[in-house]
């Protein structure tokens, strides 16, 4: 409770600080959440080469209600900032995308923040400024991975897939000898009774997998842990472990095996920071140099 507690108090001064409850926020004609959409537009054209946004994407990324988000887009395009359009691919999907206004509004909102940041640092001597910047990076990796969820789906779903796929290409590009996609497990293997498949999501978006299977009788194997490139160095490939070995707890194995490339050195270092000890070889994977086994309690 001290934890919880502790976050709160931070959360209520920064927002304080910031003016985050303000109407103008940054002495703009504006509140919080309609300069932050502008500047979300703005980045996602960005990403976009500059067509905008849809309105769907836009509402995964800032977990907004539907109606919301739409009477927002509408009073920012009264207020000539935005223009909407219907999506070029899809008539059933709006865009939304910055007027030569909204752009220069965007603009002058980072010049303000921009100020805003550095009179905030400028009270701090310089070794200070280094350990504000550097617990806030650290704050941003943990609240990321605490943000992010592990799901248990089916062997077969899309995002189980379309996870397989991606760790494929990943291990074709490490492997000197590449990667045949045959060698991943079937979708029947890792489902139901023969065993489990987990999805990392951050904001909808899978950024992680992991599998379970039986091996034989109270013996399971985890297979596949990836991570993809964006979410990695947040610590979610150990969540992802933790949450195959509670799974092969509950269904009641005693032992958990893997096995990894010669090439995946910090994957070897973090299962024997895990507890895995190194066993002789177990199976007929032409991919694998070395074999770990743990114990579960």
């Amino acid at each position: 409770m001290d934890q919880v507690t502790a976050l709160r108090r931070f959360n209520r001064y920064f927002t304080r600080r910031i003016g985050v409850l303000d109407d103008h926020y940054l002495g703009q004609d504006r509140p919080l959440g309609e300069a932050r959409l502008l500047f979300e537009i703005h980045e996602s054209a960005s990403e976009a080469s500059g067509t905008g946004a849809s309105l769907r994407e836009l509402r995964t990324r800032l977990g907004l209600d539907a109606g919301y988000l739409s009477r927002m887009a509408k009073a920012l395009e009264a207020q000539g900032l935005v223009r909407t359009s219907v999506h070029p691919g899809d008539n059933r999907l709006r865009r939304v995308a910055l007027t030569p206004a909204g752009r220069a509004e965007v603009t002058e909102q980072n010049r303000r923040a921009g100020a805003l940041a550095a009179g905030l640092l400028e009270g701090l001597a310089p070794g200070q400024r280094t350990d504000l910047t550097g617990a806030l990076a650290t704050a941003q990796r943990l609240l990321r991975l605490a943000a992010i969820t592990v799901t248990l789906v089916p062997g077969a779903s899309p995002d189980a897939r379309a996870c397989l796929e991606a760790y494929a290409a990943d291990l074709d590009v490490r492997f000197p000898e590449g990667f045949d996609e045959s060698a991943l497990v079937r979708p029947e293997e890792v489902s139901g009774d023969a065993g489990a498949f987990f999805v990392a999501y951050e904001e909808s978006r899978p950024v992680g997998c992991g599998a379970l299977r039986r091996l034989e009788p109270r013996v399971g194997e985890i297979r596949h842990v990836w991570v993809h490139r964006e979410a990695r160095r947040l610590g979610l490939a150990r969540r992802l472990l933790a949450a195959l070995e509670g799974e092969a707890a509950a269904r009641g194995f005693d032992v958990v095996r893997l096995d990894t490339h010669a090439a995946l050195t910090e994957a070897q270092a973090m299962y024997r920071a895990c507890g895995y000890r190194e066993i002789p070889r177990y199976d007929d994977n032409v991919y694998a140099a070395h074999w770990f086994e743990k114990r579960l309690e």
